[in-house]
């Protein structure tokens, strides 16, 4: 993987998962559009880089043209899951309650066929039970805002979260553009 290459993912990973990666969400999911060599290599030196801030990265899918990846902390994440209200969302998907956050991610990344998701990612990435509910009632219509997910309850919560990870995403890029590398950046 050249320099370039490495500037490039890191900058993707910094634009899409910038809250995850600072530790104010659960998880981010990023569709990449290169040779999948490259980023499996980047992926591998991301895990080795990134272990000891309590990121994980997991494929979830791999099509001809794009890779699915999903960039996690691994203790809000078990957190989240573990939440009443999540956790019996996700059972009426089949997801067993008592199981650990990496067999939910193996069912997930089994379920997913790229092109199209399973509503209950949207449990997976942090988003508020109520809003994916709403956005399945509504098939993906009717919502009241629209950002980093469609939202269907508490709009003033949602836009106050919004700005939040918009506020992630300026901090890390200051910081990238200050040269440091993405695993420097988010320590």
């Amino acid at each position: 993987m050249s320099e370039a290459e490495r500037r490039s993912i890191d900058s993707e990973l910094a634009f899409h998962s910038a809250p995850t990666l600072l530790g104010v969400k659960c998880a981010s999911l990023i569709s990449f559009r290169m040779n999948e060599r490259t980023i499996t290599e980047y992926l591998r030196l991301f895990s080795d880089r990134m272990f000891e801030t309590g990121l994980s990265v997991k494929l979830l899918c791999k099509c001809r043209e794009r890779t699915l990846v999903y960039i996690y902390n691994v203790k809000m994440l078990e957190t989240w899951l573990g939440m009443p209200q999540v956790s019996g969302f996700l059972s009426e998907y089949g997801y067993s309650n008592g199981a650990p956050a990496e067999s939910k991610l193996d069912m997930l990344a089994v379920r997913i066929s790229c092109g199209s998701f399973p509503h209950e990612i949207g449990a997976f990435l942090g988003y508020p039970i109520g809003d994916i509910k709403g956005f399945i009632s509504n098939s993906g219509k009717n919502c009241l805002l629209c950002g980093y997910w469609k939202v269907y309850e508490n709009e003033e919560k949602a836009r106050q979260t919004f700005e939040i990870y918009d506020r992630c995403r300026v901090i890390l890029f200051d910081r990238l553009n200050h040269g440091l590398e993405l695993y420097q950046a988010v320590k």
